[in-house]
């Protein structure tokens, strides 16, 4: 079973399922659910840079166009 398949079924489950094993899954998983991240410097400033670019009408790619490079990527780092 694919990832994707899972996060449906369990998001579809969760709409039915009784408050004690919503409560139960959200024990489970606080940490993570509450969990603030933090950005770098660096990460920040090229985040803040790519949407001033884009709010000024920067041209952008796809997603698919961005999902394909980095798929490229990383069959180009797994075959090191």
């Amino acid at each position: 079973m694919t990832t994707l398949t899972k996060r449906e079924k369990l998001a579809t489950y969760m709409q039915i399922a009784d408050e004690r094993k919503v409560n139960a899954v959200y024990d489970l998983l606080q940490a993570d659910l509450e969990a603030e991240f933090e950005y770098s410097v660096t990460l920040k400033k090229q985040l803040d840079e790519g949407y001033k670019y884009y709010n000024n009408g920067g041209k952008m790619i796809s997603a698919e166009t961005a999902s394909k490079q980095v798929r490229n990527i990383l069959k180009k780092h797994s075959k090191k």
